[in-house]
């Protein structure tokens, strides 16, 4: 269970404020950092699918997918840490791991506490700060809420929206 509370953080799972998939990522990567974060989803047996272009193949080891040509399709791996509670990886760089999930799946306590232990249970595995801001927010400043190594557990990192 997470320490946030539903009705102080709502607006942070709002789409109409976040946009529909916000972006969840952590810095300061490398292929190790994505085969640790590969390794923890075949660990805990969620649900995944692994897809270049429209095509669903076995997942091959990071370090394989990120030294694809240039000019290569990006593949995205697509995993459910619970039913219907997506988060689909893009494979963009080694030094950064990106990630969107879609709001309309977490709404109410339960689900952004899914979503927030799947954050802690990354940050952990890579000791290392995972973030989450609006959707499109690609200079990374305005990240509402993250895993906090230090704290150990997801932190908000902005003040809620009033509606």
């Amino acid at each position: 269970m997470s320490e946030l509370v539903w009705d102080e953080v709502r607006s942070f799972f709002d789409p109409d404020l976040m946009g529909t998939l916000p972006d969840v990522w952590v810095t300061d990567t490398s292929a190790e950092d994505w085969q640790m974060v590969l390794d923890l989803i075949e660990a805990h047996g969620w649900r995944s699918e692994y897809h270049e272009g429209d095509v669903v193949m076995p997942l091959p080891r990071a370090e394989q997918v990120l030294s694809r040509p240039v000019d290569a399709e990006c593949p995205n791996l697509r995993v459910w840490p619970a039913p219907d509670v997506l988060a689909i990886f893009r494979f963009l760089s080694d030094d950064a791991i990106d990630f969107d999930v879609d709001l309309r799946e977490l709404q109410g306590q339960e689900r952004p506490d899914i979503l927030c232990e799947f954050i802690t249970m990354i940050g952990r595995r890579l000791g290392k700060p995972v973030m989450m801001s609006p959707e499109g927010d690609w200079d990374r400043d305005n990240p509402v809420l993250g895993f906090d190594v230090e704290a150990d557990r997801v932190v908000p990192l902005a003040q809620p929206w009033v509606d």
